[in-house]
Order: C-alpha cells, then sequence, then structure tokens
C-alpha cells in the first residue's frame, strides 16, 4: 500500500471520518487510501462508506454551528465508526496496525 511515507508503504492505518474522503488512511503521513486498495469485503466497503458520508451531520454548515443534539449524533458516529474499525482488523488479519481516530468536531463547536 503506498502513500507518502519514506518507505512509500505503510503498516500503520487509521479509520476516520471527513468530508468527501475515503475513510482509511495512512496513521503517519495522513495519506488518503481508495477504499477499493483493501480487500475486504463489498459488504464492508458500503457500510464503512455509507458511514463516512454521515460525517459531519452534527454541524449545520450554513452556520457554522452545531444543532441540536449534535454531541449524541457525534457520540453514535464514533462507536459505529469504533464497531467498524473492529471489523475492518478481522477482515485484514492483523496485515496492518489499524485504530481508529475519532471525531472531536462536535465538541469543539459546543465550545464556541
Amino acid at each position: 500500500m503506498d502513500c507518502f511515507c519514506e518507505q512509500d508503504d505503510t503498516c500503520h492505518l487509521k479509520v476516520e471520518g471527513d468530508v468527501g474522503a475515503d475513510p482509511i488512511w495512512c496513521d503517519r503521513c495522513g495519506h488518503n487510501f481508495e477504499l477499493e486498495e483493501f480487500p475486504i469485503t463489498n459488504e464492508l466497503k458500503i457500510e464503512l462508506m455509507e458511514w463516512a458520508t454521515k460525517y459531519g451531520e452534527w454541524i449545520d454548515w450554513d452556520l457554522d454551528k452545531l444543532i441540536p443534539n449534535g454531541v449524541e449524533m457525534e457520540e453514535k458516529h464514533n462507536k459505529q465508526g469504533d464497531y467498524l474499525t473492529e471489523k475492518v482488523k478481522r477482515e485484514l488479519k492483523g496485515k496492518y496496525k489499524i485504530r481508529f481516530s475519532t471525531s472531536t468536531m462536535g465538541r469543539s463547536y459546543q465550545n464556541k
């Protein structure tokens, strides 16, 4: 799996939601991988993409503020992301070190 790291190959991955991006990244250089590059089931790829497209639904982007129940929505999103990360780990069977990167964006909007 090529990325921008010095060795041009990574074994350290993170599952992380972001607007308009696939949900798997190099945990070292931050390269965003195409989900199709991974030997995981199509079912899991679909689950990951559906999860990723919901990233940030707790923010009213036009008003730049947290929507009602936004923190709870973000917590639910993080729980699902953690669950999906465990599924990715099982399917990749130890080929990579994989962690989940929780979203804290809602909490930062809460403190505005």
